[in-house]
């Protein structure tokens, strides 16, 4: 649906990541990654709570069932966090082996 039934310009490339169904079923939050910017994510988050009715209408038909939950829209910025903790990571280990490479080893007593 994301992809090609919703036709708001506001909803920029993304993927749902995971969905999350309250306990009894009557509400679901949907985690969606939205590939770009913060504006991009902030204009996709209003873009699918805005169409939250016809998303509902189209679950219902597809699955064949009578009661679809609440949905409830949040990002998913999980992606972004890894590569920027992997990043910095990168960074602290270049500099440890800058470091040991500075200092050099004693060298061990007879």
């Amino acid at each position: 649906m994301l992809e090609g039934e919703l036709s708001d310009p506001r909803i920029f490339p993304s993927v749902v990541t995971e969905v999350v169904l309250a306990p009894g079923g009557k509400s679901a939050r949907v985690f969606v990654a939205v590939h770009g910017a913060e504006q991009e994510e902030e204009s996709t988050l209003a873009a699918l709570t805005q169409a939250r009715g016809f998303i509902r209408a189209q679950i219902r038909d597809r699955m064949g069932i009578r009661h679809v939950p609440e949905l409830s829209f949040a990002i998913d910025r999980s992606e972004k966090m890894t590569g920027r903790m992997d990043e910095l990571l990168g960074r602290m280990r270049k500099r440890e082996s800058k470091h040991a490479e500075a200092v050099p080893a004693s060298e061990p007593l007879p």
